[in-house]
């Protein structure tokens, strides 16, 4: 059985129920004769009970609309409370993300900076290690030489010595 079926049917009686009392308070004859006690106390009681159910039906359906608009102002509070705090959490995520992209893009920039500057810097080291070598180098030749210079030297005063004394040895022969 359908939903529209009973209503259609309460419909239909209500219809029937109001022709009912129009015509009988309209005072025709022909229909109020027609009628008897029993009847007429039907058609009022019939009346009455569907009264009472249309009123029993208003009364529910206030109250379900009371509930619905209570429900609908604790859900809009909700909302509310929960917009606030998203916004909250927006709020929150939204200086650090800036800072943190900030320092990202910092890092980036020095990163760019510093590869060129370890390659300079690895040519430097290579550079100094070759200047380092060639120095060390240098140095040692250095050493060879002024040794080879004490030797010389070392050599040469030994025979101007020994020429010296030659000579003085001929001088001290023609002395005597």
């Amino acid at each position: 059985m359908s939903i529209e079926q009973p209503q259609s049917q309460t419909h239909h009686q209500s219809q029937n129920l109001n022709q009912l009392l129009v015509q009988q308070n309209s005072g025709s004859l022909s229909f109020n004769s027609n009628l008897s006690k029993e009847d007429e106390e039907m058609s009022r009681s019939a009346l009455s009970t569907f009264r009472a159910k249309e009123e029993e039906i208003e009364k529910k359906k206030l109250e379900v609309k009371e509930k619905v608009q209570a429900q609908l102002g604790r859900v809009e509070e909700e909302s509310k409370r929960l917009a606030f705090i998203r916004e909250e959490l927006e709020a929150l995520a939204d200086p650090m993300r800036k800072e943190v992209s900030v320092v990202r893009k910092k890092i980036d920039a020095v990163n760019k900076e510093l590869k060129p500057l370890g390659h300079t810097c690895q040519k430097k080291e290579r550079e100094y290690k070759e200047a380092l070598e060639a120095f060390n180098e240098k140095n040692k030749e250095k050493v060879q030489l002024i040794t080879k210079l004490m030797e010389l030297v070392s050599e040469s005063e030994k025979l101007r010595m020994k020429k010296l004394e030659e000579l003085s040895k001929n001088i001290d022969s023609i002395q005597h």
